[in-house]
């Protein structure tokens, strides 16, 4: 697979991602609720891994690229360009409903669009710690769901669904304690158009987010063997 399609692929999934899972939020949260928001993730990632699995594998998040490396089912040297075009392609989506948000009149951007946050940044007030904490279990669930379901263990053409599901099941859970990231593009996608307190407690999001996917690729490794990866 041409190099420049993968990355293209993770740039334009990442993108889609972030754009309507936040602006679900931002445009329509008040009418759909949390549990809207969780399936409109969902959905999207369902539908993006449906699309560009075959391609590059759909990570769409820094996470499962890094879980997916430690598990030994990536490759080392393409590990920076798929951060990257991730990061991008979140930092575009932000950008688009950022300019979107600005021209809607009941929507006060400078307030911050469906900005992730810890401790008295939590939607519920939750400790850092506790926030912290489900970051990391989270994305230690959606890692080791990505690591079973995209082997042999899982019957194929079902992985999409496994997935994509998992993920509005944890953000069910995730929204009233951060916002629901379980994906620093994610997070820095909207983040950088606020900046302040959003900016410096991505770090506490990223690290989170490497704790949880380097035990899932433990965990992962421990039930997958050597089975083969068919989404990459």
């Amino acid at each position: 697979m041409c190099g420049c399609k993968k990355y293209a692929a993770e740039f334009l999934g990442t993108f889609l991602l972030v754009f309507l899972g936040c602006s679900s939020a931002v445009f329509s949260g008040g009418q759909i609720g949390w549990l809207g928001v969780s399936l409109v993730f969902g959905f999207t990632l369902m539908a993006s891994a449906s699309i560009f699995g075959g391609i590059s594998g759909c990570h769409l998040n820094p996470a499962v690229t890094i879980g997916l490396l430690f598990a030994k089912r990536f490759p080392a040297k393409d590990v920076c360009g798929y951060v990257i075009c991730q990061l991008l392609g979140a930092v575009a989506a932000g950008l688009l409903l950022y300019t979107m948000a600005k021209g809607a009149p009941n929507i006060d951007v400078s307030a911050g669009l469906a900005l992730n946050g810890m401790g008295e940044h939590s939607p519920t007030a939750c400790s850092v710690l506790s926030c912290f904490l489900g970051e990391v279990v989270g994305v230690f669930v959606l890692v080791f769901v990505i690591l079973l379901a995209t082997t042999k263990l899982v019957a194929d053409g079902w992985a999409p669904l496994v997935i994509g599901s998992t993920l509005s099941v944890l953000l069910m859970c995730l929204i009233p304690v951060t916002n629901g990231s379980l994906n620093v593009a994610r997070s820095l996608g909207v983040a950088v158009f606020y900046g302040g307190w959003a900016i410096s407690q991505l770090g506490l999001f990223a690290l989170a987010h490497l704790v949880g996917a380097v035990l899932a690729a433990i965990a992962g490794s421990f039930f997958t063997g050597n089975c083969k990866n068919p989404l990459t």
